[in-house]
């Protein structure tokens, strides 16, 4: 496995523009910015961990919609990035994508109300949905929408930066395929998007039958952080350079 942990390719260069990464939870990047400088800051009341490499800035907003809004703005107040990306897990709606496979949506659409947003890279389109989709619910999404995959946060991430006039993409790992049935994780999730670990955990404790499941999706979720570390750490210097000559 080729370690994630690296300095990203020329960004120590100060002419050149800062990129805001926005993902969930730190378990999704944590073999990228397990070496990073983290920096303490607050924004609107809320204070936010950021980790820091050369002109790229990451921060964990929490799981959700709202979670995800009030990460991109505190990102973009504070570091006032020329580009942000939202960066995380996605479940498959395709029957053929596997766990470990990267999304880069050409267009982010919210399901709650059919808005969308046109990445201007990438292909397919990336569904954002206001809680964790079952088997049956991913097959309704894919077939209304004709999208790849499924989150919970992009189209927050899209909307707060297309407000402040910032451009915007996504980059996504398959965590979960489109028939695997997820534990009943929303019940877990806190109102400002932290998950409780240790309450899942007693749940789960408590209900064998739910051991295999649980099992499958921690080792799913590591495969998919590894894919999506490594597909980060090698967005170079001629990308983001391609992007700001408006090929973005």
């Amino acid at each position: 496995m080729v370690p994630c942990a690296v300095r990203w390719s020329g960004f120590g260069r100060t002419d050149m523009p800062k990129v805001a990464i926005v993902a969930a939870l730190e378990r999704e990047v944590l073999p990228l910015v397990r070496h990073w400088r983290i920096t303490k800051r607050e924004y609107s009341g809320r204070s936010f961990r950021f980790f820091e490499n050369g002109e790229i800035v990451l921060v964990c907003g929490g799981i959700g919609a709202e979670a995800a809004r009030r990460a991109t703005e505190a990102a973009i107040a504070l570091y006032s990035p020329g580009v942000v990306y939202s960066a995380g897990f996605a479940g498959a709606l395709e029957p053929g994508l596997k766990v470990g496979e990267i999304i880069v949506p050409r267009r982010v659409l919210n399901a709650a109300d059919g808005s969308s947003v046109d990445t201007g890279t990438g292909e397919g389109v990336l569904v954002s949905f206001n809680s964790v989709a079952s088997p049956e619910q991913k097959e309704k999404l894919g077939a209304s929408f004709g999208g790849q995959a499924v989150d919970m946060e992009a189209a927050a991430v899209a909307q707060a930066a297309q407000m402040r006039g910032v451009r915007f993409a996504a980059v996504k790992a398959i965590s979960d395929e489109s028939n695997f049935a997820l534990p009943a994780m929303d019940n877990f999730i806190a109102p400002g998007g932290r998950f409780r670990t240790w309450k899942f955990a007693m749940f789960v404790l408590i209900r064998p039958w739910t051991y295999k499941s649980v099992l499958t999706l921690a080792r799913n979720s590591r495969r998919a952080s590894h894919a999506l570390c490594k597909r980060l750490a090698r967005m170079n210097e001629s990308v983001i350079a391609e992007q700001f000559a408006g090929k973005f």
